[in-house]
């Protein structure tokens, strides 16, 4: 299958080149490789006209193209005629040598999929969980598998938040668990939504869908929202064979006030992209989820040295939750 690997990025040139050095070690390797840049410097343009990468067209977008959402929709719209499956990375990953292989053959083994993610190995410690293994409130155990759950994951438990779905599908008061809470058991899961950042697409998908706008900027939640959207007409699945790190890399990310507002008001309009018309109790249950991380988030002034940080978000959060109540997102 013709593939095309597209890559948005932002004031990152040298994760980026790191990124790329990965996809020359594949055993798989793009048939072409498009660089959308969305940067305000040109450092990213020189890093790659003094490192070359077979197949790759780079593209410095106007401001008007600029933001996460329309980046991908510039990129979908250079993708050649032949391609068939087309892979968005986020430019702070590296590749394991077999990702693009494993991609590829899960198209292959499901011929239904319209959607195929990578998995993360870099940023939970699974443990194999014994066969009388009972979980505990400070553990999470899926399909043979065990990790230590976040601290609010561990309250929302004990406040009877916690979700009821499998990972990767959305409950109806939202707030599930994302496919990172899949093991890695090397097995090929079906689920209803993709991390953007290691996704990839069948091409076709493209000629009815695209990357909503209304997620401007840094697009936090934007693959939520697409993914969920084309969850309704085909099969998603999430290949925990094709492995990558993700380096998280501050460079290029909004600041935390804005960041919180984002957390607070995409996640409802990803919410009510999936639930229109929640229960009485689905919406009880997200606002309370809202405002226990948001405590959370408050209770980090005393916890970490980043207070300001911790200040910032939290009264982003807030900010964006009353305002819900005022003027909702469309």
């Amino acid at each position: 299958m013709n593939f095309t690997l597209i890559v948005c990025t932002y004031m990152r040139p040298n994760p980026l080149l790191n990124l790329l050095n990965s996809v020359k070690l594949q055993t798989l390797y793009p048939n072409e490789i498009l660089i959308i840049d969305g940067s305000t410097n040109d450092e990213t343009k020189a890093i790659l006209e003094s490192n070359k990468f077979q197949n790759l067209e780079y593209f410095k977008v106007p401001l008007e193209h600029r933001g996460l959402t329309k980046q991908r929709n510039f990129g979908v719209s250079k993708v050649s005629n032949d391609s068939e499956v087309i892979c968005f990375l986020d430019d702070d990953t590296v590749l394991e040598p077999t990702y693009f292989e494993e991609i590829i053959k899960t198209y292959l083994v499901y011929p239904n999929a319209l959607g195929v993610g990578g998995y993360i190995n870099n940023e939970t410690k699974w443990e194999k969980a014994a066969v009388d293994y009972k979980p505990t409130i400070y553990d999470f155990a899926f399909d043979g598998w065990k990790q230590k759950d976040g601290s609010r994951f561990v309250l929302r438990k004990r406040l009877g938040l916690d979700t009821d779905k499998k990972p990767g599908f959305l409950p109806e008061f939202s707030n599930g668990r994302s496919t990172s809470f899949l093991p890695p058991t090397g097995k090929i899961y079906e689920v209803e939504q993709l991390m953007g950042g290691v996704s990839s697409f069948r091409k076709s998908v493209f000629d009815t869908f695209s990357f909503s706008p209304f997620f401007e900027g840094y697009g936090l939640y934007e693959d939520a929202d697409f993914t969920l959207r084309l969850s309704k007409i085909g099969k998603l699945y999430v290949n925990t064979n094709a492995q990558l790190g993700h380096f998280h890399d501050e460079s290029g990310r909004p600041n935390k006030y804005q960041y919180g507002k984002m957390v607070v008001r995409n996640g409802w309009y990803v919410w009510r992209v999936k639930y229109p018309n929640p229960s009485l109790k689905a919406k009880f249950k997200w606002h309370a989820i809202v405002l226990v991380l948001a405590l959370i988030r408050f209770s980090n002034i005393f916890t970490t040295i980043k207070r300001k940080e911790a200040v910032t978000e939290f009264l982003g959060r807030i900010s964006a939750w009353i305002f819900l109540f005022f003027k909702k997102p469309r």
